[in-house]
């Protein structure tokens, strides 16, 4: 079963090494700088620069449906024979946010509130980046769904900087029977 992996940027090495990811995901700012892990190809790296912000403030890039295109359209040609590893700088806003929409575009009849569940169950720390996320809502035509799940679970837990967890793209409660 094809899953998704989320760190921060100095776990990305060693994540990716450990998962044996296929694919990356990088959410930084435009002038942070991210040597990719070799075992990826150039051609299997989405770069994302955005801030982590949810409202505008001059000097930083806000995140626009553009962004979030791309990543909808880079998971869905994802090959899925190995991970897809997604970061950010902390590992705590963008890249879950991230792993949230690429959850759903890989798999719509996915319910929110279950997958908003199951982030919080993998990782305690993940507050998902807003604005990311309202745009992903729109986008893949959640009509608030996913605005709501992710409000339900409420801000993570404090921390200095997320810790490297496993997302799988279906959730125990949603698999066929």
């Amino acid at each position: 079963m094809p899953f998704l992996v989320v760190c921060p940027l100095n776990r990305v090495a060693e994540t990716a090494v450990r998962h044996r990811a296929g694919a990356l995901v990088s959410l930084l700012a435009e002038h942070q700088a991210l040597h990719r892990p070799g075992l990826i190809a150039a051609d299997n790296h989405l770069q994302l620069g955005l801030n982590d912000i949810a409202v505008a403030i001059d000097g930083l890039v806000l995140a626009q449906e553009s962004h979030v295109r791309q990543l909808v359209d880079f998971v869905r040609v994802w090959d899925q024979t190995q991970p897809l590893l997604i970061h950010c700088w902390m590992g705590v806003s963008r890249s879950p946010a991230a792993a949230l929409i690429a959850a759903l575009a890989l798999d719509p009849d996915l319910d929110d509130a279950e997958l908003a569940q199951a982030l919080r169950r993998a990782a305690p720390f993940a507050t998902p980046n807003p604005r990311l996320i309202e745009i992903g809502d729109a986008l893949l035509g959640r009509n608030g769904a996913l605005i709501r799940a992710v409000k339900s679970i409420g801000r993570g837990a404090d921390t200095a900087q997320g810790i490297p967890f496993v997302f799988p793209l279906q959730l125990e409660d949603s698999a066929p029977a």
